[in-house]
């Protein structure tokens, strides 16, 4: 079966049958497992061969900084799990989401946000942005209202993240999307704490995906890898050119190892996901526990949005815990499974403090904005047992 032919098969699969078979591109030896091709730069057979593949008179590879056989397979198969037109993979999810914003931008252009982000992204918005010359404005991504005002006037770009970095608040993405539309604009989703297993930022109006591969598609902590999604046309005439000349390039060897990941990534994610919703409950109940936010309870303040949007909880939770910095220190300290750790959605249990650590780099006043403060504490569920985990945590919890 011809390349053609075989992605437009591929689009009929199920997600589980594209997480394994999607993007394969086997060379003459009838390889299963994906070839891994570690090279830098590709011989042509003539000079003329040369100059056409250069201006893209003729199909192939040049030079592994604008792709590679293996890049270019993980990149198939994640528009195919996406339900996108075209993606490019690059070295980080931060090369990814700071290619997506600072790419379609020129000075004069304006940007609305939602205030909770990861904290390496708002501070792109909040402090390189405007260096450029580039207007933003946070809003309450929870408040459409705040939306409807902020996007009443021209706008280029809209970011958010939903569930979002620490708290996972909610965003309802298609109403966003229908106003950033208005607002002649794009609405890029940071979709990495959902996945492409549990929601689909494209189908409600999304025009730009970004993923760190790092986290779930990875998923066992061994590479970084980012990734931008959409139309073809977007991601050809404007990040291309962007990518290509800035050098934000996946390794091909953390390309091969996300492909691998993405086999299992639906068993993963709704695997965690049952562990973390049962853990929310039993954190939920502890005494020493203020208040606790999975996307799925009923007491999340956003549980309507995630609810309509996300077809489980996800595997991320956060918990506020009684003696604000020492008591979550405590906490944490006393785990004995789970691991202290910035990372996320990795087969093993980790935790970690935000104030101190994946949000230190804003103010205090820039924290308690997006409702943080030194008392909360995120979790991402792994694979463990969910009782051994169970008892990880409570026996935690009783020392705050």
């Amino acid at each position: 079966m011809d390349k053609s032919k075989q992605k437009a098969a591929a689009r009929a699969w199920k997600p589980a049958t594209r997480a394994v078979r999607g993007g394969i591109d086997r060379s003459g030896h009838g390889e299963i497992s994906e070839a891994l091709y570690l090279t830098s730069g590709y011989a042509y057979d003539s000079a003329e061969q040369a100059a056409a593949r250069m201006r893209g008179d003729e199909d192939g590879f040049v030079y592994s900084r604008y792709g590679s056989p293996t890049v270019a397979m993980l990149e198939e198969r994640l528009a195919l799990l996406e339900g996108a037109e075209t993606c490019r993979v690059t070295a980080s999810g931060m090369g990814a989401i700071s290619s997506a914003i600072l790419a379609p931008l020129q000075q004069g252009d304006r940007v609305v946000a939602a205030k909770a982000l990861f904290g390496s992204c708002r501070w792109i918005c909040a402090n390189l942005l405007p260096k450029y010359g580039v207007d933003i404005e946070f809003v309450d991504g929870a408040d459409l209202a705040q939306w409807k005002a902020a996007l009443s006037k021209p706008t280029k770009l809209v970011l958010i993240e939903s569930p979002a970095n620490p708290l996972l608040d909610g965003v309802d993405i298609a109403a966003v999307a229908e106003l950033t539309h208005k607002a002649g604009g794009w609405l890029i989703v940071d979709n990495v704490f959902a996945t492409p297993v549990l929601q689909l930022p494209l189908t409600l109006g999304a025009d730009i995906v970004v993923y760190s591969a790092t986290k779930h598609m990875d998923g066992q902590g061994r590479v970084m890898a980012g990734a931008i999604l959409g139309r073809s046309a977007d991601i050809e005439e404007v990040y291309d050119p962007y990518l290509r000349h800035t050098g934000p390039a996946a390794a091909p060897f953390n390309a091969w190892v996300v492909l691998k990941g993405l086999e299992t990534l639906g068993l993963r994610v709704n695997a965690m996901s049952a562990s973390a919703a049962r853990l929310a409950d039993t954190i939920a109940a502890h005494e020493n526990v203020l208040a606790v936010r999975y996307p799925h309870r009923t007491d999340h303040p956003h549980y309507a949005t995630h609810a309509k949007q996300m077809s489980s909880g996800g595997t991320m939770l956060a918990l506020s815990v009684k003696g604000g910095q020492a008591g979550a220190f405590r906490f944490l300290n006393r785990l004995e499974i789970v691991d202290i750790c910035n990372n996320l959605g990795d087969t093993k249990s980790l935790a970690c403090h935000p104030s101190t650590t994946t949000h230190r780099a804003l103010s205090e006043e820039e924290q308690a904005s997006m409702g943080l403060d030194a008392s909360w504490i995120r979790f991402s569920v792994g694979l463990e047992d969910a009782g051994d985990l169970e008892g990880d945590i409570v026996n935690a919890l009783d020392g705050v």
